[in-house]
């Protein structure tokens, strides 16, 4: 069995264009300013398309935040591309950029690795570990594949003709957690016909529209697919069954996987200590806040809090497991 470190990552989209605001933000004073966690003026960036985990971790922290009066008006955009590479380089180049702060998890972190680029997550200042989540093995409702068995049976005739989508490029979670079935399966992971989208929103119309033959994302990112009944839920990925879906792990189903994912904060290098720490307070206070306890809950995340230096030890040691697990895949 092959497991990364189980850390890990939506409540419903709030609307693709909640807290995007067109202009700079407006400054105002909140609750937030008697324990130093007002930022006026701060943006989070999210690298990858909206309705993907990290668009649904960075909206919810942004309008957790103001609604526990923690700070005000932050601005979220999207500046996808390269399985978030594109916004990780941007975030590089805002170095001392105080007011800025980028939603990042694993995905990030193969990124870097299978597109080679020129910047990795060494370069940034790590804040805040915040979620882990398990991934969900989903289908079209009108998918004939009725149970995990039913699916991995005919994975296993012909393997490259049923493409697996996901939602991170090579080496991140949605490219990980299938190789690791396919070779718990006993499919060579070279095998996978696999299609990697610019995160869970990209993925989902390729699932519903059977351009894929099965997708793998975040729980969260698909819960009220799955709930409405347009997605089938076949498997979870980790070591638990979610609660309030109906759907075994792959090791209740006879597949030894255990596999989970997660999300966190980083921001520009070059940071004062005055800078990085009251940023690192606002996601203090955000964790502790009664309001993103609702959110984890009802997103089906699971607390994996971890901040400053443990952070990026963290993020170190997730980049050498990345590489380990692509070498034992033979990918």
């Amino acid at each position: 069995m092959v497991a990364l470190v189980r850390l890990r990552a939506p409540l419903a989209l709030f609307g693709a264009a909640v807290l995007v605001l067109v202009g700079p933000p407006l400054l105002t004073t909140g609750s937030g300013a008697g324990t130093g966690t007002q930022i006026p003026g701060l943006r989070f960036m999210v690298p990858n398309t909206p309705g993907g985990g990290y668009d649904i971790t960075a909206r919810t922290a942004a309008k957790n935040a103001e609604d526990a009066g923690l700070t005000s008006n932050i601005e979220v955009f999207n500046l996808p591309g390269a399985g978030g590479t594109v916004g990780l380089t941007r975030l590089v180049s805002e170095r001392g950029n105080g007011k800025l702060a980028m939603s990042m998890g694993l995905g990030v972190v193969g990124a870097v690795r299978s597109n080679d680029a020129p910047k990795s997550l060494a370069d940034t200042t790590p804040i805040a570990r915040l979620t882990e989540e398990q991934d969900v093995v989903v289908v079209a409702k009108d998918s004939p594949y009725k149970t995990i068995d039913d699916l991995i049976g005919a994975w296993k005739k012909n393997p490259g003709k049923l493409p697996v989508g996901g939602g991170s490029s090579p080496g991140g979670p949605d490219h990980l957690a299938p190789m690791l079935m396919a070779r718990a399966a006993g499919i060579a992971p070279k095998k996978v016909n696999y299609i990697p989208f610019d995160g869970g929103g990209e993925l989902l119309a390729s699932i519903l529209g059977n351009k894929v033959a099965f997708g793998v994302s975040g729980v969260g990112e698909y819960l009220d697919q799955i709930k409405a009944g347009e997605l089938r839920l076949l498997a979870v990925t980790g070591p638990e069954r979610v609660a309030g879906l109906d759907a075994p792990t792959l090791q209740e189903a006879g597949y030894d996987v255990n596999f989970t994912n997660w999300r966190g904060i980083v921001a520009p290098p070059g940071l004062s200590d005055a800078e990085r720490d009251k940023l690192t307070r606002l996601i203090e206070e955000l964790h502790d806040s009664p309001e993103w306890q609702k959110s984890m809950k009802q997103n089906g995340w699971d607390d994996a809090f971890l901040t400053g230096d443990e952070f990026g030890e963290f993020l170190d040691a997730q980049d050498n497991r990345v590489v380990s697990v692509l070498k034992e895949l033979g990918l």
